[in-house]
């Protein structure tokens, strides 16, 4: 059943839920500041290609930590403005508590939380009951891939650049005989063409439904292949190719 812990307990908890994280983590945290440990076990998940959201509603990060972020191709920033609510989840458990993702916060304050564990037959209806709120969160947070200038609101003006190289964006021009007529273009290709990065793009297109991800790689759903995109083969492999006719839905 759930399991009252404080703050060193919580700061140990939560290190173990990121470590045993499989498909799902989520980071929900008005504020966030991280420590090197933490740093760690992001990029050592975002290594092995597993996604990691975080939603967060204070306008605090510095350009090093922002870059940081940034350069984690699956990790994806949400901004939610009335953001209070910290929690932290995985396949299985969940932290709710007073604790911010904030290194101050796990070094000096003093905290308190609850630990649910889905596995228990007690904490399974807590867990889903909670977690159906989350979705609630991210579906109504804004993807956030830009810094601010100094002193003011969040700006949609200066994009970061991503630490992680892209290859070159390749256009594809479909065979006659597909039902889609123009130009077809990698997800690359496609974010320049809109101006957002390739990560905004991705998630845009998850939560429109299009991709879903299996086996660690993105596959077409049916809505996706429905809407005219198409795998196809390039010089790095595979990918998903978008028909130009999406351009409005994601604009």
């Amino acid at each position: 059943m759930a399991k009252f812990i404080t703050t060193k307990q919580i700061t140990s908890e939560l290190e173990d839920l990121i470590k045993k994280a499989d498909e799902r983590l989520y980071i929900i945290s008005p504020y966030l500041k991280l420590s090197k440990d933490f740093r760690d076990l992001l990029t050592y998940r975002n290594t092995n290609r597993k996604d990691t959201k975080i939603i967060f509603g204070k306008q605090e990060l510095n350009p090093e930590q922002m870059t940081f972020f940034q350069g984690l191709r699956f990790v994806y920033l949400l901004f939610s403005e009335d953001l209070h609510a910290k929690c932290y989840i995985n396949d299985t458990k969940m932290i709710i508590t007073s604790m911010n993702f904030y290194d101050f916060s796990m070094m000096n304050n003093k905290e308190m939380g609850i630990l649910i564990d889905k596995t228990v037959t007690e904490d399974d209806q807590v867990y889903n009951d909670a977690w159906s709120e989350i979705d609630f969160i991210e579906k109504t947070s804004k993807p956030f891939d830009f810094v601010s200038k100094p002193n003011t609101s969040i700006s949609q003006t200066q994009p970061l650049k991503e630490a992680k190289i892209e290859p070159k964006a390749e256009i594809v021009t479909p065979q006659k005989s597909n039902s889609f007529d123009g130009k077809f273009f990698s997800a690359t290709a496609l974010s320049k063409e809109i101006g957002i990065s390739s990560k905004e793009l991705t998630y845009k297109i998850e939560r429109l439904k299009w991709i879903e991800k299996k086996n660690e790689e993105w596959i077409l759903t049916g809505l996706g292949k429905s809407k005219g995109a198409q795998m196809k083969k390039g010089q790095y492999g595979e990918y998903i190719a978008y028909p130009e006719t999406v351009f409005k839905e994601l604009i």
